[in-house]
């Protein structure tokens, strides 16, 4: 999982710095989701420590829930994009793949914790 983490924040990154720039670069907001993508890539480096990686998977997770619940209220907003008629698109695609990237790794943490808790127990 720590792969997977480092892998998410490097996306996080991406979708950063692509929205600061596509927002020509004015909106510091843009960079958000790059606070997310550094602190994925610290996970992610110390999850490669044995002793280590239990908790600190636990903690992206909570981050990436957090990050969920901070940029799921741009996904009521996705038909108003689609029609045209949003005041700011770039901060809805932003926030609307910020929530998905959140909701994917989310999902994806929990399946490997129940996979790493059956190893266990067998």
């Amino acid at each position: 999982m720590s792969s997977t983490t480092i892998v998410f924040g490097f996306a996080y990154l991406i979708l950063g710095i692509s929205g600061f720039v596509l927002t020509g670069s004015v909106h510091k907001t843009a960079l958000i989701p790059c606070v997310f993508g550094v602190l994925f890539l610290v996970f992610g480096l110390l999850g490669r420590k044995e002793s280590l990686r239990k908790h600190v998977m636990h903690i992206a997770v909570l981050i990436a829930l957090l990050a969920f619940i901070g940029t799921a209220r741009s996904l009521p907003h996705l038909p108003e994009l689609f029609n045209g008629t949003t005041e700011k698109p770039a901060a809805i695609i932003t926030q609307s793949l910020n929530a998905g990237f959140s909701i994917l790794y989310i999902i994806l943490a929990v399946r490997s914790f129940i996979q790493a808790r059956r190893a266990r127990l067998s």
